[in-house]
Formats: C-alpha cells, structure tokens, sequence
C-alpha cells in the first residue's frame, strides 16, 4: 500500500480539521483515486461532500479531463435524460437542434451524481447500464454510443431504505456503491468546529477589510456543544453574519447563542448512530425530549380534569367539551365522532355518571342505593353497567393492576373500587 500523505491533501484541497473520521475518509479517498472503481460519498447535506469527488477526480489519471458536479435532486424528471444523456433534435417538444449530454462531453472525465437518492426509476435504469457497458442512447435516437466515464455519486439519505420501499434500484445500489466513503456530519469532528470558525472568521476578515471576530472560552464551549444540522455550510453562514452585524469584535457566550438558531423538528429522532455503530443522545434531542413528555403531562392532567368534571355533572354539560375542545383535535375515537360529543351522535350511550366522594366521608358511596342512578330501561342500565366495568378495567390497565391509583384516575374511593371488582367479578 503506498504511502499517502493527508496533510498534503489537506492543504492541497484546503481541508480544515484533525478529526479521525475526517481523516479516514480523505485516506479511503486517495487510495480509490487512482482506479476507475465506483465511489458512493454519503453524508449530511453541507458536510462538504463535494470536495472528496474532486480528491478522487484530481489525484486519478482522469485529472486532465474534465469534471462535472450535477444535482440530480434539482433537475426536473421530465429533462434529466435529456441532460445527462443528450437527445436528438425534434425528440421533444422544445428540442429544436441536437445536444450533447453530460455523459457525452465529460467522455475521460468524472461525473459527481450528488443526491444522486433523487434520480427517477427510468434514468436509475440508463445509468445502470452506463456503468455496466460503458453505453447511453441519446433521447429519441436509437444509436448506441461509448463513453468512458468515472462516476463518484453522493447522497444525503439511506439509499438501502430507498431500496426497499421501492424508490431506488437494488442493483444500481450495489453498482454504485463499490468503494464507500462516509463523511462526518460537523457535530462528530470535535474541535474541527472551532478550527473551521477561525478559518471563515480569517476569510471573512479579508472579505469585508474589518479585524477577524474572536470567541471567549465560554462562547468556544457554545459553538462546540451546537449540533449544527446544517454543518459546514451552516456554520459558515454564522461566522459570515457575525463578521458583518457586530461592531464589538470578541464574542461572549451570550451573543454566541443569539446566532445559534434553536433546532426544531415534528418528532425527535432520539436515537442516532455514531461513527462506531452505537447509539448515542445528543444535548439538544434530550431537551426536545423532554418538551414532549412535559406537554403530553400537561394534556393528560387536562384531560383527567375533564373526565372528572364530566363524571361529576354528567354527561349533558356539553359546554365542558367545547372548552377543552383542543384535546380533542385530530383524534378519531368512539367518544369523539365527527367533532362532537359521541352522546349527540347515539344519545342512547351515555357517560357513567359515577358521583364522587365528599370530602372526609370515604364511605359516601356506600350509602347510595342502586335507586339513586335514573332507570330508563332494562337495556340502557345494562349498557351502563357495561361501560363501567369497561372503564374500570382501562384503568387497571393503564396502572398495573395498582388498585389505589386506578381509584384516583376514575374518581372514586379505592373502598368504592374493591366493591366494584366484586360486584363485576373482575380479576387483578
């Protein structure tokens, strides 16, 4: 194995940062430039994937042809094929003269298929057998032509959960991915971060002839524990806006975060994989997690309020369910049916109307007699006793069988609750 010298790389392609995997990556990339093998670069968007395609490019002996970069995510369906593959005049409309596509013009060179995940089936298809034959078929031509291509792809997302959900070709997958190189996303670098700061603090500083920003060691900390989902790219932008906005040149904790966009997400993703295969959580992920838990304690607290108020006046105070109406958005279930109350849909279903215990009187509910609940008919009562036992073992349920706080969450004396299971002859 020949001898590589990365810092040379490094400098020659103008890499910033001493990270491990950084290196490793730039290492697998010298030792695949010199064949004419597939490369697959997979990383987060702005994690600089970019600049591995042109390592492989420039230090092959393609380096004196030509090397294009294509954004398949940003060419639309409908002209991708004319694109990387030419078409032949009148094939289309619009196409009023012949032209050459990029697997035509860069014959010798390297192509960069970046978020090459985004390519459509029918073009998958084409370039499978480019790289198998080395042979294209312009569009609305039926000559097969020969070109000698290098193709180095790039992608943002898992290309194997394309594959199967249908959405990518298993066996352009495994064409493509013949010598994988994986690029770090910035929160994996360490101190790369604030090395990264300092380079584009430098650049900025000859850009906008002012004096270069500086961090305090607190404000360093700050930087360094971001996540930076936008990665390089991200920061980058940050150190630009902070180069032109702020007049006072040293930058504390204080105004570090001011710049530090807060992370947001529907969901959380709470687990992510480290470079190594194992799971780890990130500081700001914990923090959202949290949020999560602390809303869903929130509405749940709200929604035992209501079922308590409800149990308490019964089920014709319908002005309850219009105030907490919120708790109910987006939900179908047999209590809430088409936005109202599932009483106004089959009036002939009612709530338990199960009374609480007064204060210091934890025998009250033995006093009351079966004749204090309405009678409406054989078939009605029988419903409610139905919906009570159904609502008592829910609760059970829900509490692990721990008969004190099922009692708490129905509203009812933990006395009450023992007579109930007996009454329903229901097991723990």
């Amino acid at each position: 194995m020949r001898n590589i010298d990365i810092q040379s790389i490094k400098q020659r392609f103008g890499i910033i940062g001493n990270s491990p995997l950084l290196n490793h990556a730039i290492q697998v990339a010298a030792q695949v430039a010199p064949t004419d093998m597939t490369v697959m670069i997979t990383g987060e968007s702005g994690s600089g994937k970019e600049s591995f395609s042109k390592i492989i490019h420039n230090m092959s002996p393609r380096k004196h042809g030509q090397i294009i970069a294509i954004n398949c995510g940003a060419i639309p369906e409908g002209t991708i094929d004319s694109e990387l593959f030419g078409h032949e005049k009148g094939s289309f409309t619009g196409a009023q003269e012949a032209r050459k596509g990029y697997f035509e013009v860069t014959d010798g060179g390297t192509i960069f298929l970046d978020e090459i995940g985004e390519m459509p089936l029918g073009t998958q298809a084409r370039l499978l057998r480019v790289l198998e034959n080395g042979e294209f078929i312009k569009v609305g031509s039926s000559k097969v032509q020969k070109t000698d291509v290098r193709v180095v792809a790039a992608t943002n997302v898992n290309l194997l959960h394309a594959v199967e959900k249908g959405h990518f070709r298993e066996d352009l997958y495994y064409r493509l991915n013949t010598v994988p190189i994986t690029v770090p996303p910035l929160r994996e670098r360490g101190d790369d971060i604030y090395l990264l700061f300092r380079k584009f603090a430098s650049d900025f500083s000859d850009k906008y002839k002012v004096k270069p920003i500086t961090l305090t060691p607190e404000a360093i900390q700050v930087l360094l524990r971001y996540r930076f989902p936008g990665n390089i790219r991200q920061l980058k932008n940050i150190v630009e806006q902070i180069s032109v906005l702020e007049y006072d040149r040293e930058i504390d904790a204080e105004k570090m975060l001011h710049y530090l966009p807060k992370e947001q997400s529907g969901l959380p993703a709470l687990l992510q994989k480290d470079a190594k295969g194992g799971d780890h959580h990130s500081f700001s992920e914990r923090d959202l997690l949290y949020k999560v838990l602390f809303d869903m304690r929130r509405d749940v607290s709200e929604l035992k309020k209501l079922v308590f108020e409800l149990l308490t006046h019964g089920p014709s105070d319908n002005d309850l369910l219009k105030e907490h109406s919120h708790l109910f958005e987006n939900i179908e279930h047999h209590h809430a049916y088409n936005g109202r109350p599932y009483q106004q849909e089959h009036p002939e279903s009612y709530y338990l109307p199960m009374r609480q215990p007064k204060p210091d009187t934890e025998d009250y509910e033995e006093e009351q007699k079966v004749e204090d609940i309405p009678h409406e008919t054989e078939e009605e009562s029988l419903s409610l006793e139905n919906k009570e036992k159904e609502l008592i073992l829910k609760a059970l349920k829900k509490h692990n069988n721990k008969r004190k706080y099922a009692a708490q969450d129905l509203g009812i004396s933990e006395r009450t609750l023992y007579r109930k299971l007996k009454q329903y002859d229901i097991e723990e």
